[in-house]
């Protein structure tokens, strides 16, 4: 799964099923240009499609960059897992409980406070997948550091279009904002989440389609170094330039 910017004149992704090239050129050209979900998944030639946003950086401004973030370690040796499952797992949170993540990345550890009241699938989800160790060794693939602000990561493949195998409802939408801290649910469309999420290091102006499931509760400073180190080649969408990855990923009930 792969961010596409919902304010842009260029050509974008589009939501929904990989597709062959000439269905998804068909479906670019059908899309409104100015009407989109705000993410998706397009693969043109068995690639995934790279096309930047850069619409909504004309209004909302860009986040200045200096070309490498700061502190960075090499990431920790090891693979992802890459582990796949036919169905989620069963709820097995409390839902009145409080629940945290550390985030263990090479530039430094990103806390998280969960919200099991408000995104409970989302969040026994995520549970489960840091308890079988899926995310630890595993890459953040995007940065964007004009028009929506966020750094996604969760992908075992580093590709965008990767994922446990199977997928939960959305939660939690009702007025939803995201805000800088938020931390939320990527997707191709309704109800199509995953295991891939983002993080916003600055207030975005992402419309209420993805599931918010959290806030950065410590380690704003390490996500807005990684934000500042900029995009590789120095584009305002894309790998960050230096690699960005999560050691490990744990989740706690408190």
């Amino acid at each position: 799964m792969v961010f596409w910017k919902e304010y842009t004149q260029m050509p974008e992704k589009v939501p929904g099923p990989a597709g062959s090239e000439g269905q998804v050129r068909q479906r670019l050209s059908e899309a409104p240009r100015w009407v989109r979900r705000g993410i998706g998944v397009v693969t043109v030639g068995g690639a995934v499609a790279a096309l930047i946003a850069v619409g909504a950086s004309a209004r909302t401004g860009g986040m200045p960059h200096s070309g490498t973030a700061q502190g960075c370690a090499e990431p920790a040796p090891g693979h992802p897992s890459g582990k796949q499952w036919p169905t989620g797992p069963a709820m097995s949170i409390d839902t009145k409980a409080t629940y945290t993540a550390a985030l263990k990345t090479n530039c430094g550890t990103i806390t998280l406070t969960l919200d099991a009241a408000h995104a409970p699938r989302t969040v026994n989800s995520f549970a489960f997948l840091a308890g079988q160790q899926y995310f630890d060794h595993t890459q953040c693939h995007r940065l964007t550091t004009q028009g929506i602000y966020v750094l996604q990561c969760g992908d075992p493949t580093a590709t965008g279009t990767g994922g446990p195998g199977y997928e939960i409802p959305d939660e939690n939408l009702a007025g939803a904002t995201y805000p800088a801290g938020t931390v939320a649910m990527a997707n191709s469309g309704p109800n199509t989440n995953g295991s891939q999420f983002f993080l916003v290091y600055s207030d975005s102006p992402l419309p209420p389609n993805y599931t918010p499931f959290g806030r950065i509760s410590g380690g704003m400073d390490v996500l807005q170094n990684i934000a500042a180190g900029g995009v590789r080649a120095g584009a305002p969408d894309g790998p960050p330039a230096a690699p960005v990855a999560l050691n490990s990923f744990a989740v706690r009930r408190d």
